[in-house]
């Protein structure tokens, strides 16, 4: 593992996600991981275990490590999104803990959207139930590169092989449908222990990885697009100092592709075209760079080009349009209003757009298409077109989950009313 100049370890990121039933036990799950590989602090703990003793339990309830809000340890429900960040000596994790609630779907996908794997909890007791389906559909809609499957709670089932069995048959019958890649399946009991970061002895029976061993080695290093180079400029930096008089840098992060100097670029939507001088980063010159790295540009010409724009590979651009499919997830207790006007955000780019049609409106439990219902309230998912002021450069989101995405702002309250998915 590199050192930076810093002396810090340059470790990968790896973002996850928790969806499952309410109970099944997401916030005990990430408790246990947090608590097994030594990545809390004391006083937290005597905090929980007073509390839990409080309640009368008699074992240390880790569901409180996450569970930050007052009213979700009163309730013991997840109610939002709670983030909580640990390192292991292999990477660095931030994990979204997110409601099971069919009325907290926003607050899913709003956790799930930057994540690399999501964790799939089921309860053994129950097996795959509509809960699980859903979450597993918004886990593919969100193209959630991996997907683990915990089958939880196995000390109440005697860890039984064939229900853990029976389980996987269960879920990979329903998977083949989804648009999912990689699907693990790992038993445990996030109250036990049970193969959440130590191996479990009472289930000899299972020859595959625990779970944090499983999230440490996964590969996530193809998560990215590397081939479609995008690079939304996000401020142009102009030092006009003695030392850098002439200096003229387009900062952004990059959300495709891999940048050389010496590399021909166009710039969009302006279509003039260059060749990039220098990558420059926080340590210095860099001679490569790649999402989701935040560089620095440098242009052997002078261009005019401002937030917005956008450097690509002359041979390989986004579309620049007006029209879009989407598919929304709605944020908002109001639904669209007809022909309502809203501020739409792409990448570092802003319009106005306006909702044309609304196409139809999804069943998040069983993908069916409603085409008569169209009344859209929060927490559902339609596709619909949306028209916009200006032209976007866009990729589908199945091609690049950053330039392919998008949000909907209400410009009277400035609340965000929708993301969308570009198809």
């Amino acid at each position: 593992m590199e050192k930076n100049k810093d002396g810090y370890l340059d470790m990968e990121l790896l973002r996850f996600t928790t969806a499952g039933s309410v109970d099944d036990g997401k916030s005990t799950l990430i408790g246990r991981l947090l608590y097994d590989s030594k990545s809390i602090f004391e006083d937290q703990l005597d905090q929980v275990k007073k509390t839990s003793e409080r309640k009368g339990k008699s074992e240390v309830d880790l569901a409180l490590l996450t569970d930050g809000l007052k009213d979700e340890r009163e309730q013991g429900i997840t109610i939002d999104v709670a983030y909580r960040y640990f390192a292991t000596p292999k990477r660095k994790f931030i994990i979204a803990d997110t409601p099971g609630h069919i009325q907290y779907t926003r607050n899913m996908v709003t956790g799930a959207s930057t994540a690399n794997v999501a964790l799939i909890l089921i309860d053994a007791r129950n097996g795959v139930i509509e809960q699980t389906c859903r979450h597993s559909i918004i886990a593919s809609l969100l193209q959630i590169p991996h997907l683990i499957v915990c089958i939880n709670k196995m000390d109440l089932v005697e860890y039984d092989e064939n229900v853990f069995s029976k389980i996987k048959e269960d879920f990979e019958n329903f998977s083949s449908k989804l648009d999912v890649k990689d699907v693990r399946f790992i038993p445990i009991s996030a109250l036990k222990g049970d193969n959440v970061v130590n191996r479990s002895e009472n289930m000899s029976w299972f020859e595959g990885a625990t779970l944090l061993y499983t999230l440490e080695n996964i590969h996530i290093g193809s998560d990215q697009n590397h081939i479609d180079c995008r690079f939304p400029v996000q401020t142009v930096i102009r030092p006009q100092t003695d030392k850098y008089h002439d200096y003229r840098g387009y900062a952004g992060r990059i959300a495709g592709g891999v940048f050389k100097p010496g590399d021909e670029v166009t710039i969009m939507p302006s279509g003039f075209t260059s060749k990039i001088k220098s990558i420059d980063t926080f340590d210095g010159s860099v001679e490569e760079a790649f999402a989701p790295m935040s560089v620095t540009i440098t242009l052997e010409d002078d261009i005019d080009i401002s937030r917005g724009d956008m450097i690509v590979r002359s041979h390989n651009q986004p579309a620049a349009q007006q029209d879009h499919e989407v598919m929304l997830c709605w944020l908002n207790n109001r639904g669209p209003a007809p022909r309502a006007k809203y501020a739409i955000r792409h990448t570092t780019s802003e319009a106005k757009a306006m909702i044309k049609e609304i196409r139809y409106k999804l069943d998040v439990n069983t993908l069916h298409r409603n085409e008569d219902d169209k009344s859209i309230t929060a927490n559902d998912i339609c596709r619909a077109v949306l028209r916009t002021t200006k032209p976007l450069l866009i990729d589908s989101y199945r091609k690049n989950r950053i330039t392919g995405s998008l949000i909907l702002v209400d410009e009277g309250t400035n609340e965000t009313v929708a993301a969308g998915m570009i198809i």
